[in-house]
């Protein structure tokens, strides 16, 4: 087989990886010294400016999506929550813990999805899976979200409680649940089922 000469999107022209949902790849949009807020242009695939970070929190992990994901009617039953009318409607946002220090952003990763927080963002379930680089041995025992150090949880719930926050106005942001690592492949599967309706018919 023969690699196309063209770039593959990576939201739809990227599998999601042989040993889904236990390992998934991930499209890094973000890494944590960025102070502008990237993602990646649904239409062309291209990287693009979202906006610059307001304040000085940032990222405190890799963060991107799992390709060939959607956040619609599934995610919205998961939640199992009134508040939520919908997913939003975008791809299965992930982070990604690594003790490696990354400076650019736009590459793939092999991710191991540990657990999850559920955002509910204007109605809208907005799920963060948390997870660790496959292969980073300072993570090799991190099978779970009990297994991390609570610090590192906290930074990642104050950072998307405040991520939308411009000065003088605050967005109303919450986290409906905090899930562990089975949630987080059901979340997933559900992802890959919405994406399946919505692109492929299914």
């Amino acid at each position: 087989m023969h690699a196309s000469p063209f770039t593959s999107h990576p939201w739809h022209g990227v599998a999601i990886g042989p040993e889904a949902p236990q390992i998934v790849s991930a499209f890094i949009e973000i890494v944590p010294s960025d102070t502008i807020k990237y993602e990646i242009d649904k239409a062309s695939g291209l990287m693009k400016v979202d906006r610059p970070q307001k304040y000085s929190s940032l990222c405190p992990t890799l963060y991107g999506f799992i390709p060939q994901t959607y956040c619609d009617e599934n995610i919205r039953q998961l939640a199992n929550d009134k508040k939520v009318e919908r997913g939003d409607r975008d791809p299965l946002d992930i982070c990604v813990f690594t003790e490696r220090s990354i400076h650019a952003n736009g590459f793939l990763v092999r991710a191991r999805p540990i657990g999850g927080l559920r955002l509910i963002d204007d109605n809208e379930a907005d799920d963060k899976i948390i997870s660790v680089m496959a292969d980073d041995p300072l993570y090799a025992n991190i099978q779970s979200l009990k297994d991390m150090p609570e610090p590192l949880i906290d930074r990642i719930r104050h950072y998307f409680l405040t991520y939308k926050d411009f000065p003088g106005r605050k967005q109303k942001v919450e986290i409906g649940a905090i899930y562990d690592k089975a949630t987080a492949l059901e979340v997933i599967a559900a992802a890959v089922a919405d994406y399946d309706s919505k692109f492929k018919g299914g």
